[in-house]
């Protein structure tokens, strides 16, 4: 008679729990599965999915304006915002029961409920026990809010995504890669959009020359950015109207109130510190290059972890996870070189170092970098530009970083994380031929090195003091 239920047993239906369950499943675990909601996770629920859906619906605006540039007469566009949302939710639903066929086809047993640790080898659903030779947390994560007076007015990405109608005025506050979306997806759709951020650009983190890019044609596109704004509080009036406060005394108005404000770990309630799981300062679960948590039976992937919170990052970690436990193949995910986007209007695509992070790590770098206006926006007079930048280690020709903000960037630089993978030197992209005409082919026929910063210095400094 088996020592245990399940061999492994995985809390939290996202991307990662499914992945690696399914996995699992495949070489024959006895495994099953947890899920307070709907399985699919923040992915495909509350995330990925649904918000590229209306990014798609929100960019027919552009290309309807584009069109009258190559001889289309388009009659003035309506939106029906509950119809994009009824079919949005159409999809997501079909997405849950696929998932569901996928985790049943492997074998897996599906519980719902909110699962609890109770030691090393139990979990606890619904009151009932189970027990497993190894469990698996993959909770995820969930946005995150501030203490603001007058913070239960606001809504988050989650509620975002549930509108029952399009507000006229929405003031979103935060300028990470989910506050910038969806000021594209609300601009484009007729909303007037407000965005407040502490700093002087968006994306903090990505390379600045993208910061300073997008934050320029978000503005183009007439969304209103705001820079250096600390809230105070948020106050709702009478007829409906909320009112923000800023630390300048400033008070913009609008119909929503978005905080994108960034997310942490779902790790609350799960008994997890009462097992000896070890948490870090954001809560987050403390896992060797393995997965593995203090505790030797129990692991965790993804978000739940705050390491890299990408969905193909999670999905790659629950895999190597049960490639190790259950297939003697022993896997670990390797957390470099990982591409990214974010689904702005324009897009930005990105793989490898920031040109600072190449400096501090690799000392002299070689940078090349173009900005130019795409050939469809010749015709169709729109005024949005791209831009495009390669990294290069000087002292080996290896190109160490990828970046590009414009249209189809997420799907070309794509390509060229496998080349970032592979090693790729700036010589190699040079005797590449580029497939004419594209935007893609730019990466390839990139000459001009960008002055270095200290050279350039200490030539303006000699030319000053020449001139004393």
């Amino acid at each position: 008679m088996p020592q245990y239920d399940f061999d492994l047993f995985t809390i939290g239906a996202g991307s990662g729990g499914v992945a690696s369950s399914r996995r699992a499943g495949a070489y024959g675990a006895r495994v099953a599965i947890c899920e307070e909601d709907r399985v699919g996770g923040t992915c495909v629920l509350r995330g990925c999915v649904p918000k590229k859906l209306l990014v798609y619906g929100a960019h027919f605006r552009h290309d309807f304006e584009d069109a009258a540039g190559f001889g289309w007469s388009v009659p003035e566009p309506k939106h029906d915002w509950k119809k994009l949302q009824v079919a949005k939710d159409k999809e997501l639903d079909r997405l849950n029961g696929v998932y569901k066929r996928l985790l049943r086809d492997a074998g897996v047993q599906l519980i719902e409920g909110r699962g609890r640790i109770v030691d090393a080898h139990t979990v606890e659903v619904a009151g009932k026990q189970y027990t497993a030779a190894h469990i698996l947390v993959s909770t995820g994560s969930r946005p995150f809010l501030p203490e603001h007076p007058g913070i239960e007015h606001v809504i988050t990405s989650d509620g975002a995504l549930n509108l029952k109608e399009l507000p006229r005025r929405i003031i979103i506050v935060g300028g990470g890669y989910i506050a910038v979306e969806f000021a594209g997806i609300f601009n484009a759709l007729g909303a007037k959009v407000t965005v407040l951020i502490r700093g002087d650009t968006v994306l903090r983190g990505f390379d600045d020359d993208v910061r300073a890019f997008l934050t320029q044609e978000l503005r183009k596109k007439g969304i209103d950015i705001r820079s250096e704004v600390f809230v105070r509080d948020i106050e709702k009036r009478s007829d409906g109207t909320l009112s923000v406060l800023t630390r300048m005394g400033d008070t913009p108005e609008a119909d929503a109130v978005m905080f994108a404000t960034g997310r942490v770990p779902n790790t609350q309630g799960l008994g997890l510190e009462e097992v000896g799981v070890k948490l870090d300062a954001r809560s987050a679960v403390v896992v060797d290059e393995g997965s593995r948590t203090s505790v030797e039976s129990i692991y965790a992937v993804g978000d739940v972890t705050d390491r890299l919170n990408l969905t193909p990052v999670a999905i790659a970690e629950g895999r190597a996870l049960s490639e190790t436990l259950f297939n003697n193949n022993p896997v670990k995910m390797d957390h470099t070189g990982v591409p990214s986007a974010v689904f702005s209007q324009p897009p930005v695509g990105t793989v490898g170092l920031t040109e600072l992070e190449a400096r501090e790590l690799h000392g002299e770098v070689d940078v090349y970098a173009s900005s130019f206006r795409p050939m469809k926006h010749t015709l169709s007079g729109r005024e949005e530009r791209s831009m495009m930048k390669v990294i290069v280690e000087r002292s080996s020709g290896r190109v160490l970083g990828f970046h590009m903000v414009g249209a189809d960037a997420p799907e070309i630089v794509q390509g060229l994380a496998v080349a970032l993978k592979c090693g790729v030197t700036k010589k190699q992209l040079d005797s590449t031929v580029g497939i004419h005409p594209t935007a893609a082919e730019e990466f390839v026929t990139l000459r001009d090195k960008r002055p270095d910063p200290g050279a350039q210095m200490a030539q303006e400094l000699g030319q000053d003091a020449a001139k004393k």
